[in-house]
C-alpha cells in the first residue's frame, strides 16, 4: 500500500469515528478515552459533579500526614467510581501502605479528593483555575472497602486501570473507598454550587 493510500485510509477512519460519535451522542476521544456522556448543563450541580467523577480516572487525594505532624499531604492517585457508564459516584482506590496515603488513612481517615475537568479535555485552552473549567472536592473518610464491596471495587478499578491487575502482590495493595461527607463544586461563575451528599448520590435524571 502506498503512503498516499495509507494517509487516505487514516483520514477516512478518523472521520468515521467522528461521525459515529456525533450520531450516537458520544464525544470524540480525549487523551485516549471516549467520553460516554456530554458535559451537563452547569445549572445541574449533581449531574456536573457525577460527570466529573465518572469521566476522570485520577485526582489529588489529601490525607493527614502522620509523618509530618498532622500536616496535609496531597498525592496523585488513580480512582474509579464504577465500570465505564456505570458510575456510582463513590470513588474507590487501590492503595498500598508502602505509600504514605494509605498509611495516613489507616491512622486518621479524614481525607479529600480533588479533581478537575481539565484532564478530561473539555476545557479547551481555558486555564484550570477558570470557573468555567469545573473543579470538585469531595471531603470525607478514606476507609478500607467492606468485604462485600471488593468485587465491585475490583471491577470498577481494573476496567479503567487494567495494569493494576499486575501490580506486585507482595506490596499488599488493598481496596479503599471515600465515604463522602461534604462536596465543593465550582462549574461556572458565581461561587460554589450548593450540593448535598444525598443530591449527589441520587441525581435527578
Amino acid at each position: 500500500m502506498t503512503t498516499t493510500k495509507k494517509i487516505k485510509g487514516l483520514v477516512h477512519f478518523v472521520f468515521a469515528i467522528y461521525l459515529v460519535s456525533v450520531l450516537s451522542d458520544v464525544q470524540v476521544p480525549v487523551q485516549g478515552r471516549v467520553l460516554l456522556q456530554k458535559k451537563p448543563d452547569p445549572e445541574n450541580a449533581a449531574a456536573s459533579a457525577r460527570w466529573l467523577v465518572s469521566q476522570n480516572i485520577w485526582g489529588v487525594l489529601d490525607t493527614i500526614s502522620s509523618d509530618l505532624g498532622g500536616a496535609p499531604f496531597g498525592n496523585v492517585v488513580s480512582f474509579s467510581d464504577g465500570e465505564p457508564g456505570k458510575g456510582s459516584g463513590i470513588p474507590y482506590f487501590y492503595l498500598t501502605t508502602l505509600d504514605p496515603t494509605a498509611r495516613n488513612a489507616l491512622k486518621d481517615p479524614r481525607a479529600s479528593l480533588t479533581i478537575s475537568e481539565h484532564p478530561i479535555g473539555t476545557c479547551g485552552k481555558t486555564d484550570p483555575e477558570n470557573p468555567t473549567c469545573a473543579k470538585l472536592t469531595l471531603n470525607g473518610k478514606l476507609k478500607l472497602a467492606d468485604p462485600k464491596e471488593i468485587e465491585f471495587a475490583k471491577r470498577a478499578l481494573f476496567s479503567k486501570h487494567p495494569e493494576m491487575k499486575d501490580w506486585p502482590k507482595i506490596h499488599n495493595f488493598q481496596f479503599f473507598k471515600l465515604d463522602i461527607e461534604n462536596i465543593f463544586l465550582i462549574n461556572w461563575f458565581g461561587g460554589p454550587k450548593p450540593l448535598t451528599v444525598d443530591q449527589y448520590l441520587h441525581p435527578k435524571k
